[in-house]
């Protein structure tokens, strides 16, 4: 497995031009966001049919997908993993909060279309394709890199 440093260096050949870094910026945990809204939105009684006991902690598939992804995380590093779960434990409390005003599946799905709408066009912009489609693993870069790049302007 690469380092961080190594699929951040590769990251960001694909991501140079200004436009494209800002629209990331915006993008990129929008996406993120909407597919933890989307995992959310998963029907609890299918985990509770598959595993044959309730357990409140499978009570939705963000929590179930979130604890995968931080093993991922996890292995380039425990800031790393610390960063992205909290991440995930916000997008989680967010998308609660706006289950609460409207309907969660309908708003994280057009929310991850403009995202990835406006990631493409950024990539257009950029000339270059997006880094996912040689490596699916950029998929899960792509929101740290950006804590990366934010963080480093502090």
């Amino acid at each position: 497995m690469r380092t961080a440093q190594e699929y951040f260096d590769e990251y960001a050949l694909s991501h140079q031009n200004k436009t494209n870094i800002a629209i990331h910026y915006l993008c990129v945990p929008l996406i993120f966001f909407s597919v933890i809204g989307l995992l959310m939105s998963i029907p609890t009684t299918f985990l509770e049919n598959l595993f044959g006991l309730y357990n409140p902690l499978l009570e939705n598939w963000a929590i179930v997908i979130g604890a995968l992804l931080s093993i991922f995380y996890m292995r380039l590093g425990f800031w790393y993993f610390a960063q992205m779960l909290f991440v995930i434990l916000l997008c989680v409390v967010l998308n609660f909060w706006l289950s609460n005003l409207t309907n969660l599946q309908n708003a994280s799905l057009s929310i991850f279309i403009i995202a990835w709408l406006g990631q493409f066009y950024g990539h257009r912009v950029e000339g270059v394709k997006p880094s996912f489609l040689k490596d699916l693993q950029f998929l899960l870069i792509g929101p740290l890199w950006v804590i990366q790049k934010i963080g480093a302007k502090n």
